[in-house]
């Protein structure tokens, strides 16, 4: 049975139940979430889902809170807060609603759990700190949620739910942009994968169009490849490929001699005519055409394996 009710503490709020709510409005559009702690509307029933709050977790009942002793713990020994209960409960309902092929649900599901949940619920319960952000700290999203509850003094009684829907839909496209980012992950991933196999041995890879592309050469553990190139807006791309996820280094920089230049200096330093710019740290380039961007690859090849022998 679809719930009628949305229930969750009155006052302050925090990331974890905005969140929450999030996934719960999208599932469950006509559903009215109600802010209270009165006992009427925190015991469980057949028409609302209550979560951060109650002093109970019960899934079968549809309450998903966390504050009560012997409160849910992850597999590995870690705390949720209501978002991870709710994620783990309904998030892959969510991404099937949010249109996610069924293929790619689970890896999504995992991945947003691990990189988006669980700090919340870390930051939540107390176990991690957005110090550890050092300057940041005032920045992470569950601070940046917080700075839009009412300021202490506020003598309109219905500010505190203005702000928290208000609050809600800044929450909700953070979680949007988040899961929409993962899914065109793996979208870029399908196409990447086949641009690997159709350059074979060669050592740049051509892509129909600028996409995450480190991720799927990593996975077909592609380690000969050292350039990238594909179409923009109203030129051609040339660029390197990091060596890891962290950092800048590259498997192979471009020619030293085009670094910061553009136009017909960079032209006369490589020889090809619609060379355009090279980033002064050597790790993208640009040409006007298809043909110019892919005579530059193949200097930048030409140049690096010399160096590598």
């Amino acid at each position: 049975m679809n719930p009628d009710f949305l229930v969750t503490h009155s006052g302050g709020f925090h990331a974890d139940e905005l969140l929450s709510s999030v996934i719960l409005t999208r599932l469950f559009p006509q559903a009215r979430i109600v802010r209270s702690r009165a006992p009427e509307w925190i015991t469980p029933g057949a028409d609302r889902i209550i979560y951060d709050v109650g002093g109970k977790y019960n899934a079968a009942e549809r309450i998903f809170d966390h504050h009560q002793r012997g409160a849910p713990l992850r597999d590995d020994g870690q705390p949720f807060s209501s978002f991870g209960l709710i994620w783990k409960h309904f998030g892959r309902d969510y991404l099937a609603a949010y249109g996610l092929p069924k293929a790619d649900i689970e890896l999504v599901h995992a991945s947003f759990d691990a990189r988006f949940v669980l700090p919340v619920d870390l930051v939540d319960n107390g176990a991690l700190s957005p110090a550890v952000a050092g300057p940041l700290a005032g920045l992470t999203l569950p601070a940046l949620l917080e700075t839009l509850k009412p300021v202490f003094d506020e003598t309109d009684p219905g500010a505190e739910d203005r702000s928290f829907h208000d609050a809600l839909a800044i929450a909700r496209r953070f979680v949007e942009a988040r899961i929409g980012q993962s899914a065109a992950k793996l979208r870029a991933e399908a196409l990447v994968h086949q641009a690997i196999v159709k350059t074979g041995e060669g050592l740049v890879l051509e892509l129909p169009m600028g996409m995450p592309f480190r991720p799927a050469i990593v996975k077909a553990r592609a380690d000969h490849l050292l350039f990238v190139v594909h179409p923009r807006e109203k030129d051609w791309c040339l660029t390197g490929i990091r060596r890891a996820e962290e950092g800048f280094e590259l498997r192979a920089d471009l020619p030293a001699a085009w670094a910061g230049l553009t136009g017909g200096d960079l032209e006369s330093a490589c020889g090809v005519e619609g060379a355009t710019f090279c980033h002064n740290g050597r790790f993208i380039a640009a040409a006007k055409t298809r043909e110019a961007a892919l005579a530059m690859a193949e200097l930048a090849v030409k140049e690096a394996t010399a160096a590598a022998e």
